[in-house]
């Protein structure tokens, strides 16, 4: 690529340099900037040692996303991120960014297992290895400076993020003994968002010749579809005039949960119930699913047989929706690769699917068969060598058996054995 790049002051720190944060916020970003006095730019943390930084560095971090659906294809070049930051390689660039007064924002993608806190992380790591850990190193450094506190808009998709990433924070500050001042600080001085992102983004279309005319080794794509809720008290459109791109940002005080149930049991927890299932029996992309008879009628009853009905939001919405997700999925254009959705399946596979089963079989005192036969996958699934997920998590599931699996609190939240000899008979 050799596009000239615009030069804005650097306002936003991100975690994350994968597809989805660049094809939702940083897509975002570009057209707030086109159509408003924002004026930003964005510094790219890589939260984790390997990553993409390199690659996206090597083209000045421009890239294109591309937009395909039945409404059309619209292609965007975007270059509101300046640089890349590793603190894996310079923890001191890492912690200059505390020192830059222009940084307002900071944004964050670190899976649902990245807003955790650890005991084991020590204030002289450099860097720690948790997400909130870093995050707490660069606010003890700034409130040092006597600088202003930053709003926190995560994209992990676990329910109350932003609250829960400040918990952690301050579970490190007290570890820390930061003192009571720089806690206050934190409480006071910073904003701490719950958000809920959707949009499926299908990042590299590899085998695919988008007709460019260019290379672009960061080339991204998505659906038209977007959609990002963000609950708070503070008046985040003075700042981040999203109203002014028409994008379909919602800030809301208290209506996050209703959004955010709907859209992880559902389009979440529909995706996390197929992926195992369609990537044993061979299947490659979600399109490919949609388009087969077996694994199509697996994906509707999960979601119109054992999801929809744990829900207690109005039933035409939900249907509605529920639609609009298998229509979505169905996108000729979107080549959505299951082995990314399939990235750190035991804590997806908690967040999106679990709390239906448990509430179907509150509600209904059976088994919700379609569902536990996916869990039932989900265990198959980890028994091969198509896994990407922690270490540890990948030699446990591979060396135990269902029920010790199921009984592993760590992984659940709690004791599952009781799901064993359902799941052993699937």
């Amino acid at each position: 690529m050799n596009f000239e790049k615009t030069i804005r002051p650097e306002r936003v720190i991100q975690f994350g340099e994968g597809g989805f944060l660049r094809g939702f916020v940083d897509w975002m970003l570009q057209k707030v900037n086109e159509s408003s006095d924002f004026n930003g730019n964005v510094v790219v943390v890589q939260p984790i040692e390997m990553g993409m930084c390199d690659l996206l560095s090597a083209q000045n971090c421009v890239y294109t996303h591309v937009i395909r659906g039945v409404e059309g294809v619209d292609a965007t070049v975007v270059d509101v991120i300046s640089r890349c930051v590793k603190p894996y390689e310079d923890f001191a660039s890492y912690l200059a960014l505390a020192e830059n007064p222009d940084f307002r924002f900071v944004v964050s993608n670190t899976t649902e297992s990245g807003i955790v806190f650890s005991d084991e992380d020590k204030i002289t790591d450099a860097p720690p290895k948790t997400f909130p850990a870093k995050v707490t190193l660069l606010l003890k450094r700034r409130f040092e400076l006597g600088l202003p506190g930053f709003i926190f808009l995560p994209c992990e998709l676990i329910d109350r993020n932003g609250d829960n990433l400040k918990k952690c924070i301050l579970k490190y500050a007290e570890l820390w003994n930061h003192g009571e001042d720089f806690c206050d600080w934190v409480e006071n001085d910073n904003v701490f968002t719950n958000t809920l992102v959707d949009r499926i983004n299908t990042g590299f279309p590899r085998g695919e010749d988008l007709g460019l005319g260019y290379e672009d080794n960061m080339l991204n794509t998505s659906e038209f579809f977007h959609l990002w809720v963000i609950e708070t008290d503070y008046d985040l459109e003075s700042e981040l005039p999203f109203a002014s791109a028409g994008l379909n940002v919602i800030v809301t005080k208290d209506k996050l949960e209703m959004y955010r149930t709907r859209k992880v049991r559902i389009l979440n927890g529909a995706q996390t119930s197929l992926v195992h299932y369609a990537m044993v029996e061979g299947f490659d992309t979600v399109k490919s699913c949609i388009d087969d008879e077996r694994m199509c009628a697996h994906l509707r009853r999960c979601v119109f047989d054992e999801i929809c009905p744990t829900l207690d939001l109005p039933k035409d919405e939900l249907l509605a929706y529920a639609n609009s997700v298998v229509e979505r999925f169905g996108n000729p254009y979107i080549k959505h690769y299951l082995s990314a959705i399939s990235l750190n399946s035991v804590s997806k596979f908690k967040v999106r699917v679990l709390p239906s089963i448990l509430e179907y079989i509150k509600r209904y005192e059976k088994m919700p068969e379609t569902l536990i036969f996916a869990f039932a996958k989900l265990i198959e699934f980890y028994k091969t060598d198509m896994p990407q997920d922690a270490p540890e998590v990948i030699e446990f599931m591979k060396t135990h058996n269902t029920r010790e699996i199921l009984a592993n609190v760590d992984f659940w939240g709690q004791d599952l054995s009781f799901l064993a000899e359902e799941i052993e008979k699937c």
